[in-house]
């Protein structure tokens, strides 16, 4: 699943920008709290853009929400984006709390395993896994059409979480 942590460099980064992800995460999870404007629909991803607090530009991500379908209760929100650099390209994930931490979140593409990732923080919304994505990553990404993110509550329970692939090529190419 790409690269499993981040360099120290590219971390600070990636923290600047965690502001606006999460200000998406709780757009995306909650319409009443809605921050960052949809710029653009692409398939079953959106593009929100806004300016965080102490960011210089507008930052923009590539979003999509989903809830379990055995449980109404537990949504997962997947947000790709591109460092301010423009150098690497991040795919973050909030998985909901009460996740089993050193399970990590496993990610399926059309039924194949692609790996794991560990959970880096927990928010009061949710618990978050973020992976460097790499070329290929992204290439898998683009030609496969369900991604499946499964998170543990329990060593042996693992709830998935399936999600539309369709757009994600579009949405990332439009993405500032």
């Amino acid at each position: 699943m790409g690269r499993l942590f981040l360099g120290s460099q590219l971390r600070r980064a990636a923290w600047r920008l965690f502001g606006f992800a999460l200000l998406c995460t709780i757009a995306s999870t909650n319409a009443a709290f809605a921050q960052g404007a949809v710029r653009s629909v692409h398939g079953d991803w959106q593009i929100r853009c806004d300016t965080p607090p102490g960011a210089q530009g507008e930052q923009c991500a590539l979003i999509q929400s989903v809830v379990a379908e055995d449980r109404s209760n537990a949504g997962l929100t997947v947000i790709v984006l591109k460092t301010a650099d423009q150098k690497s390209k991040l795919m973050r994930v909030v998985a909901p709390l009460g996740v089993l931490l050193p399970s990590g979140l496993g990610l399926k593409l059309d039924n194949n395993d692609v790996g794991r990732a560990g959970f880096v923080r927990c928010l009061p919304n949710g618990c978050v896994a973020e992976v460097v994505m790499d070329d290929d990553l992204l290439a898998k990404l683009r030609t496969a059409r369900t991604a499946t993110f499964i998170i543990f509550e329990t060593p042996e329970e693992g709830i998935g979480f399936p999600l539309s692939l369709k757009g994600i090529g579009e949405g990332y190419d439009k993405l500032p």
